[in-house]
């Protein structure tokens, strides 16, 4: 079931995350920070196996411009459409809220060129959506993720 992130879910996302992050999938995130961007976050959520499965934010960065972030699958739910469905809900919001330009820095480069995603330089991206990046240990000479755009 795919829904709206809750208070409850807070936990969950904060250890999806940083589990991921320790893999060197994504950055690191504080619970204050999760908190802070809850209603961000949409949750795939297994009703049989009470667990969430997947998860995905849509974060809004200027006002023409938001970002997919945090977009996360457990293993054993990877390759059966979640991934898709939640980073569709983030871009179905982002219209909704009359956001036409989405991007995602991102590991998964072919997922989001399935979805209609671009790869572009990222230094065509705004100096804003950086603030993450600071902290980072491979920015800003070794970082390997991919800048893509959807413009809709």
């Amino acid at each position: 079931m795919l829904r709206k992130a809750r208070v409850s879910d807070v936990k969950v996302i904060h250890g999806m995350i940083n589990v991921a992050a320790g893999k060197g999938e994504m950055l690191p995130r504080s619970l204050m920070d999760i908190y802070h961007s809850l209603r961000d976050f949409y949750i795939y959520y297994d009703e049989g196996k009470e667990q969430v499965a997947g998860i995905c934010a849509m974060n809004i960065i200027w006002e023409n411009l938001a970002e997919i972030r945090s977009l996360c699958v457990e293993e054993t739910y990877r390759q059966k459409g979640i991934a898709r469905n939640l980073v569709e809900a983030c871009i179905s919001e982002a219209i909704t809220l009359g956001l036409f330009r989405v991007f995602t820095l991102t590991y998964k480069k072919e997922l989001f060129a399935k979805l209609g995603f671009r790869e572009v330089d990222r230094a065509t991206l705004p100096e804003k959506i950086w603030a993450d990046c600071f902290r980072c240990s491979k920015y800003p000479d070794y970082c390997d993720e991919t800048a893509m755009i959807m413009e809709l």
